[in-house]
């Protein structure tokens, strides 16, 4: 796409939707941390089901370890790696206490020292918590960068540095939501739904996926 395009696709995206927001439930920055590190190879709504409940007794590191890793197990055991994810969240939760005076760091090399935390997870909390215009690729952004032609690249770290070069403003704060979602709902991974895109005639896809037949 040339930037002309580009800035079309996303002045669409906006268009549909003005005020993208991340679906995982937190209610602040600590718990929007530990929900995206939940978050990896698990869906959103998965996540929410499991911490619903966690959120109304944990909202800050101590509380984290004093609810321990066994008890954390008790409410993410839905969750794919759970056994794994909740040693890390004890461990990021120690951390935070003794580095950070139990604040979430608005820095991405510091977040990324956390453990579970990598760049993607720095990305969506830099961006989400902090307002910082990161690009937070997942399995669908991967997917929307390479297959429109947005942003090709072989590696998630490869599409996102050609995100940073493309995406103007005044689209840059929110680009990864638009992306994600699109992906999630549009433009799926088996059977994208072209027939209903608001950026297929900008779109590298081909060939054009028809609409459902509705049968009378």
């Amino acid at each position: 796409m040339n930037k002309a395009e580009v800035f079309e696709f996303f002045s669409r995206l906006a268009a549909d939707n003005p005020h993208p927001e991340t679906e995982l439930e937190s209610v602040n920055n600590y718990t929007l941390l530990v929900a995206v590190v939940l978050s990896a190879q698990a869906t959103d709504i998965g996540v929410n089901k499991a911490t619903r409940l966690l959120f109304q007794e944990v909202t800050t590191p101590e509380q984290m370890v004093a609810l321990g890793e066994e008890g954390l197990k008790q409410h993410i055991k839905t969750i794919g790696l759970y056994n794994a994810k909740a040693k890390n969240v004890i461990a990021l939760s120690e951390a935070l206490i003794a580095e950070h005076n139990s604040e979430v760091p608005a820095d991405r090399d510091a977040l990324e020292k956390l453990p579970g935390v990598g760049r993607k997870t720095a990305n969506v909390v830099m961006n989400v918590a902090f307002g910082a215009e990161t690009f937070a690729v997942d399995t669908h952004l991967f997917r929307v960068g390479n297959r429109t032609g947005l942003a090709r690249g072989k590696t998630p770290l490869a599409v996102e540095l050609k995100l940073e070069k493309a995406v103007p403003q005044p689209f840059r704060l929110h680009a990864h939501h638009w992306l994600i979602l699109h992906g999630r709902y549009v433009c799926k991974a088996r059977k994208p739904e072209c027939w209903r895109c608001v950026v297929c005639d900008l779109c590298a896809f081909k060939p054009k996926t028809p609409p459902p037949v509705v049968k009378e």
